[in-house]
């Protein structure tokens, strides 16, 4: 049996653009996709810390070195610039792969910089 568990997250990022006007997505920043292990087109949810939102969405790759946090289409109705966000990704284990797993977790300061990774 598979069980779904934090695979890793992108902590506390500050958005920078909300467009309303793309098809849908968040795009982020490649070199904070790199770091947090989250791939193109992956499944993430996001979670506003500003306004208590939850809400899944697909990654679209941005620049490297940007800083870009920009959620795209529907999405952008449910942010503002300048909202910190949490962006999760999730994987499913195994029993045996449960046992050894831990989650990458990337910390990011105002600017959407890497402050630390564990």
């Amino acid at each position: 049996m598979l069980q779904e568990f934090l695979f890793s997250k992108i902590h506390r990022a500050t958005v920078t653009d909300a467009n309303l006007n793309y098809v849908g997505s968040i795009t982020i920043d490649e070199t904070l996709m790199k770091a947090a292990k989250i791939r193109e087109w992956q499944k993430v949810d996001i979670l506003d810390v500003n306004n208590g939102e939850r809400f899944q969405t697909y990654v679209i790759k941005g620049n490297q070195n940007s800083g870009c946090i920009c959620l795209n289409g529907a999405a952008a109705r449910k942010v503002q610039p300048g909202d910190k966000v949490i962006i999760v990704s999730y994987a499913s284990l195994t029993p045996d792969e449960i046992k050894t797993h831990k989650p990458t977790v990337v910390m990011v300061d105002e600017k959407n910089n890497i402050t630390e990774i564990h």
